[in-house]
């Protein structure tokens, strides 16, 4: 969890997704450290459009993060990358 923080390649589990929001809310609380915690959060947003199977821009629009929440992911692989779902269990081995 939380690998490559920073990178908007990939996809991402709707844990993953809600930890950082929760995160990022707590952060924003703090003057200043709100623009420094922003780029992270978009980061992992684009991502978590990218597990639905939309382009990370649509974060952009109003209410998108609490439809990302929710959302199932697509099913096996996208045209974003193999389902991480299916990662995490060969990762271990479940």
């Amino acid at each position: 969890m939380f690998k490559n923080l920073f990178s908007f390649k990939g996809r991402i589990r709707r844990t993953e997704f809600g930890l950082t929001f929760i995160i990022f809310c707590i952060l924003a609380l703090i003057p200043f450290v709100n623009l420094f915690a922003l780029f992270p959060l978009w980061a992992q947003g684009a991502k978590r459009c990218h597990d639905v199977g939309i382009s990370g821009w649509w974060q952009l629009i109003p209410l998108c993060p609490i439809y990302l929440l929710f959302a199932k992911g697509n099913a096996g692989a996208n045209t974003y990358g193999e389902d991480p779902k299916l990662l995490f269990v060969e990762e271990h081995n479940f």
